[in-house]
């Protein structure tokens, strides 16, 4: 079972809180046990400081991911962490990438899930089944590789 809360610290539009769900049960299904998150949509603002604070980085990104930091004693709890997006930096990456909005969004809530799991993208190898699982997961609901522009 996915238990999801999602916190809106922002006015912009957001997509439904189903389909942050959807988005979030199809990455974590490959994980038997229960699972829980939290996503909290903010503005540049948030985002910046966030950034500026956990990766000494300057400026709002799209998505942080912070896993759980749950201890020994506690491993058998499902919190999986929490996924910081900012909405402006989303939108935007979309219109000047030439991306349908949903299909960035449902990119960005599995690349952020799949690094709740453990997945990186530090080394080529890492990189490479990440971004295969991404492709895959995003063609079952329908949109293209995210990638493709970025093998030219």
């Amino acid at each position: 079972m996915l238990e999801l809360d999602v916190q809106v610290a922002t006015e912009a539009p957001v997509p439904s809180e189903a389909q942050f769900r959807q988005w979030c049960a199809l990455a974590l299904r490959q994980r038997s046990a229960d699972s829980e998150l939290t996503i909290r949509l903010v503005d540049e603002p948030e985002g910046r400081d966030l950034n500026h604070t956990w990766r000494q980085k300057d400026y709002a990104t799209n998505v942080l991911s912070f896993p759980a930091d749950v201890p020994d004693e506690l491993l058998d709890i499902p919190l999986l962490g929490d996924l910081v997006i900012c909405v402006e930096v989303v939108e935007r990456e979309a219109k000047e990438q030439g991306k349908e909005p949903e299909a960035h969004w449902a990119h960005l809530v599995i690349h952020g899930c799949l690094h709740l799991l453990g997945y990186d993208h530090i080394d080529d190898d890492e990189a490479e089944e990440m971004e295969a699982l991404e492709r895959t997961l995003l063609a079952e609901l329908g949109h293209p590789d995210p990638y493709a522009d970025d093998e030219v």
